[in-house]
C-alpha cells in the first residue's frame, strides 16, 4: 500500500532524541570522557557501567566494582584494560613494566591484583645479606643469590624479608641473615673466623690465618661458591677471599690476601647491577711488602694489612666484609644487606 500522507508525529518519531527512552538503561548511562577510567572511579552505576574514552574510542565496561579498586575491561579498539596493580616496596614504572624494589622487609601485595599481571608470571632477585669477618679471618661470604625470569604468583599477599648483613666480631663475624619471597629463600653469606675455616652459607667464607691449613666454607648450590684457603708461611699469614655469587672466593698467596669472588649482574631493575661479591682476605704483616685481598664485584669488601681496618659489604648488595689481617684497633668489615627485586608486565 503506497503512503500517500507524512503526518509530524511520523517525522517525530525518526528524532534520535526521542527515542531514549526506548534504549536500555546501560546505553543511556554512558559516560563520555577525554580519558580512560581510573580505578579510583566509583560509578554510581555499578557493575556493568560503560565508559567511552572520546579521544581513543575505546569503550571500557566495570567488571569488578570495589570501591577505590575497580576494575575496568576494555572491550572495543583495545587491549589494555584499567585494573588496581600490586603494591609493595619502591616501585617504578619501565614502559609496560613495573619494578617492585624492597630494600628492607616488607608485603608484595597480590591479593585482587592478578588480571593487571600480564601472564600471572613475574621476575624476581633475591639476595641475602651477606657474611661478616674478624681478625686475622678470611673474607666473608656473599649472600645468597637467587634470579628466575618467570615465576608464576597467585591472588595472594606475599611476605618480602629483605636478610640484613652479619656483624663482624673480634673472634669471629656473624653468618647473614636471609632473604625471602614467599617460599623462595637466599641463604645468607658465611662468615669469616679468627684463625679458622671459614664459615659455610650462600656463599663460604675464607679460611682463617693460622699455622696450619684452614679452607673456605661451602657455599650453597645454585646460590653462591666456596671461600678461598689460606696461606701459611712465617711471620706472614694471609687469608682466603670469600666467595661470591659466580667465583669461589681466591685462595691466599705468599702474603698475599685472597681476593674476594665476583657477584653477578642483572638488569632487573633498569641498568646493569652487580651484587653478591666476596670480601676481601687479609694479610698479618705490612712490613713484609704483601697485599690485602680486594672484595669481589658487586659489593664485596676490602681486606687490610695489619692493624689497619677492613671495609664493610655494600649495602642492599649482599657483599661480605673484609678480613683484617692482623688484631686490634683494626676493625673487620660487616656484611652488605640484601634486597628483593620483583618485576612484571602490567600492559
Amino acid at each position: 500500500m503506497a503512503i500517500t500522507k507524512v503526518t509530524n508525529s511520523i517525522i517525530e518519531s525518526l528524532d534520535a532524541s526521542k527515542l531514549t527512552g526506548e534504549l536500555p538503561a546501560a546505553l543511556q548511562s554512558v559516560t563520555k570522557n577525554a580519558s580512560d577510567p581510573a580505578i579510583d572511579t566509583n560509578p554510581s552505576g555499578g557493575l556493568g557501567t560503560i565508559w567511552l574514552n572520546t579521544t581513543t574510542g575505546e569503550m571500557f565496561v566495570l567488571t569488578d566494582a570495589a570501591a577505590g579498586a575497580n576494575v575496568w575491561t576494555n572491550v572495543g579498539s583495545g587491549s589494555g584494560g584499567v585494573a588496581p596493580l600490586p603494591t609493595g616496596g619502591t616501585i617504578e614504572t619501565q614502559g609496560n613494566f613495573r619494578v617492585h624494589t624492597f630494600n628492607e622487609s616488607g608485603i608484595f601485595n597480590v591479593t585482587g591484583f592478578l588480571s593487571s599481571i600480564v601472564g600471572g608470571t613475574v621476575e624476581y632477585l633475591v639476595i641475602a645479606g651477606g657474611g661478616g669477618a674478624s681478625h686475622y679471618s678470611g673474607g666473608a661470604g656473599a649472600g645468597g643469590y637467587l634470579a628466575s625470569s618467570s615465576f608464576a604468583v597467585s591472588s595472594q599477599s606475599y611476605t618480602v624479608t629483605v636478610g640484613g648483613g652479619g656483624a663482624n666480631g673480634g673472634g669471629g663475624g656473624v653468618i647473614g641473615s636471609n632473604s625471602v619471597f614467599g617460599a623462595i629463600t637466599a641463604i645468607g653469606g658465611g662468615a669469616a673466623y679468627s684463625s679458622a675455616p671459614g664459615g659455610n652459607g650462600g656463599s663460604g667464607g675464607g679460611g682463617g690465618s693460622n699455622d696450619t691449613q684452614q679452607n673456605g666454607g661451602a657455599g650453597t648450590a645454585g646460590q653462591g661458591n666456596n671461600g678461598g684457603n689460606n696461606h701459611l708461611q712465617a711471620n706472614g699469614y694471609a687469608t682466603g677471599g670469600g666467595g661470591g655469587k659466580s667465583a669461589v672466593g681466591e685462595n691466599a698467596a705468599h702474603n698475599t690476601g685472597g681476593n674476594g669472588g665476583n657477584g653477578l649482574s642483572s638488569s632487573i631493575s633498569g641498568a646493569s647491577v652487580t651484587r653478591a661479591g666476596g670480601g676481601g682476605g687479609g694479610t698479618r704483616n705490612s712490613e713484609l711488602g704483601g697485599s690485602a685481598g680486594a672484595g669481589g664485584a658487586g659489593g664485596g669488601g676490602a681486606g687490610s694489612i695489619g692493624i689497619s681496618s677492613a671495609t664493610n659489604g655494600g649495602v642492599n648488595t649482599g657483599g661480605g666484609g673484609g678480613a683484617v689481617g692482623s688484631g686490634a684497633p683494626g676493625i673487620a668489615g660487616s656484611g652488605g644487606s640484601g634486597v628483593v627485586i620483583i618485576k612484571y608486565q602490567f600492559q
